[in-house]
């Protein structure tokens, strides 16, 4: 593994093997995708929460596990079969062993009729319930007679699984990474998630041996699975987590979006801004257009420095919660893409955030090759992100802020910051 290149290529890799195990908030879909990550990198930790255990105001749900569903016509014809789709089963669905007339049974399945050829995602996690979900399309052709409906499923007390693995770094400060882990047989709508830091993981192991900063990274199942790892780990995150980001849809390459922590002045924040800079494709939403687990981790009394990122933000994208989320929206070079945005943030940490001059006055760049020989017009423009990072490098402003002070994508600054530490023109805390 660590011989592989880390790239949008290789985390398509890792999603195809990802795509057919059902996952939800429990059983062994999710059980076999954090296995899977597992085997990547040995140190994952999985921890368990049983059934009717308290996390905050909510309850951890039984543990429900599928295996098999169809609904077959009187002829033998079947529909909406799992084996085809992991969304052809309403989530959570009870156990079913049912005949019933084509009137009774159209209530219980559920299409997108302004996307008549998908198969949408519908869920009903804690309320008991049953349905199929299939295409419009594929509704109408239903003939009358009698069905034989079938859900193979177990629901019953057993455990939710979530994950986390900590890089110990030099300082006890945590930079946060959370994702989600529950959404079936979606490309960009879950699994674009949980590889890229699968991903990040393993940039930082091959490039920093002694990190600068701990980095943890939380694999969860959405909204109860952060409730529950908040609830015994909240202090901790607390006093040790100064910046955060909780990924989803990371994987097309249409947008990037930024989701603000709740009060949208975090380190984070900062961040995010700072590495988007340059981009045309940018689109910035408050935590009122907040969908995912962002919720939890800036939720009042809880406000940790964490903000979303995603390519295009969840549910702005047609394909979104429906079968169309494939393989055709993820792309290697829109993953390869938030890798980089993710990286350039961690090296900022790892070069160690605040800037300082270590001269007085503006230093002389020339007499070590870092600025023009000649002086004529324009050919300081070439250096004017080096002298205004210099100009900002007082230990007060941090890369993240001088980046968007200077209107300089946060790569470039890291860059030139590495340029000058080089040369001993700058310290960092």
């Amino acid at each position: 593994m660590s011989q592989q290149k880390i790239n949008g290529a290789l985390m398509i890799k890792w999603m195809k093997d990802l795509w057919h195990y059902p996952r939800s908030l429990t059983g062994h879909g999710t059980r076999k995708t954090l296995n899977y990550i597992k085997n990547i990198h040995p140190e994952l930790n999985i921890q368990a929460f049983k059934s009717g255990e308290k996390v905050f105001d909510w309850e951890i749900p039984e543990e429900w596990n599928i295996y098999d569903s169809y609904i077959e016509h009187e002829s033998g014809k079947r529909f909406a079969e799992l084996r085809n789709n992991n969304l052809h089963v309403l989530g959570y669905s009870i156990p079913l062993n049912e005949y019933m007339s084509l009137e009774d049974l159209l209530p219980h399945i559920h299409t997108q009729p302004d996307q008549p050829s998908v198969i949408p995602y519908v869920t009903s996690y804690y309320k008991n319930n049953w349905g199929f979900c299939m295409s419009e399309n594929d509704k109408k052709k239903m003939p009358d007679g009698e069905y034989h409906v079938v859900i193979d499923a177990e629901k019953a007390p057993g455990i939710l699984e979530i994950a986390d693995l900590i890089i110990k770094g030099q300082k006890s400060e945590e930079i946060f990474f959370s994702t989600y882990v529950c959404h079936p047989s979606m490309a960009n709508n879950e699994l674009s998630g949980p590889v890229l830091p699968t991903a990040l993981i393993q940039y930082i192991k091959s490039k920093y041996e002694n990190p600068r900063y701990t980095y943890r990274f939380v694999f969860v199942v959405e909204t109860i699975g952060s409730i529950s790892y908040l609830s015994k780990n909240f202090l901790e995150l607390k006093n040790k987590v100064v910046c955060g980001f909780n990924l989803s849809c990371v994987g097309d390459n249409r947008a990037y979006s930024h989701i603000e922590s709740r009060l949208g002045d975090s380190l984070a924040d900062r961040a995010l801004e700072a590495a988007l800079i340059g981009f045309d494709n940018v689109k910035k939403y408050s935590f009122l257009e907040r969908g995912s687990d962002e919720r939890q981790y800036c939720a009042p009394g809880i406000d940790l420095p964490l903000c979303g990122f995603c390519r295009t933000k969840y549910g702005k994208y047609p394909e979104y919660h429906t079968s169309a989320d494939n393989f055709d929206v993820v792309t290697s070079e829109g993953l390869d893409g938030s890798i980089e945005i993710m990286k350039s943030i961690i090296d900022a940490f790892e070069i160690g955030i605040t800037p300082k001059i270590t001269v007085k006055c503006e230093p002389q760049l020339g007499k070590i090759g870092l600025y023009p020989s000649i002086s004529k017009k324009g050919m300081s423009d070439n250096t004017r992100s080096r002298t205004n990072l210099l100009a900002y490098a007082d230990g007060r402003h941090s890369l993240f802020d001088i980046s968007n002070k200077i209107e300089e994508n946060l790569s470039v600054v890291v860059c030139e910051a590495r340029k000058l530490q080089k040369f001993g023109l700058l310290t960092f805390e």
